[in-house]
């Protein structure tokens, strides 16, 4: 099982014990995660070695946050680590637009040359239904149960890193040419 699987898993089990109000939860002044040991873990990894760094930050915000291995908790803590990934998926995308529409103005000349931009975007709008769909399906594991909502944040964190892995390895490999 899937180490956020198992974290959602004891986190379900703990809110049965455990009941916290979420809106105090989620304003507490003490109750912030650190994207800077994602960032840590990234360091020096390359390919799949650093799917291990997904999920880092929202398991330390977890177990060092009163009330962060409660279902409420561990939604904000896995919401907070999908905004940070999903900030770096921007980012990329953003060079990758920038860098696919230069290429494709170079080219423009040769008639034969698929354009970049629109492969570019076509593939990331393909790609947001389908994180939604998986995401949905993970949710819906859980019976309509509360463990729902952690599962939804912990998939759309998930797969919007492997995604952002996905478009920064593109970045990467352009840089080589």
């Amino acid at each position: 099982m899937c180490r956020v699987c198992l974290t959602l898993a004891a986190g379900a089990i703990a809110a049965g014990a455990f009941f916290t109000n979420g809106a105090a939860l989620a304003q507490s002044p003490e109750f912030k995660i650190k994207p800077e040991l994602t960032e840590q873990c990234l360091e020096g990894k390359k390919g799949n070695a650093r799917f291990e760094c997904i999920g880092v930050a929202a398991e330390e915000c977890q177990a060092n946050n009163f009330g962060g291995e409660s279902t409420v908790g561990m939604g904000f803590c896995f919401g907070a680590e999908w905004e940070w990934w999903d900030g770096r998926l921007n980012a990329a995308y953003g060079k990758l637009v920038a860098r696919e529409t230069a290429d494709d103005k170079d080219m423009a000349d040769l008639s034969y040359v698929p354009k970049k931009l629109p492969a570019l975007k076509q593939m990331q709008r393909a790609w947001i239904p389908y994180r939604d769909a998986l995401c949905e399906y993970e949710a819906v594991q859980w019976g309509g149960g509360t463990g729902g909502g952690p599962a939804t944040s912990a998939c759309l964190m998930g797969e919007t890193a492997r995604q952002a892995m996905i478009l920064e390895d593109r970045i990467a490999e352009g840089e080589g040419r």
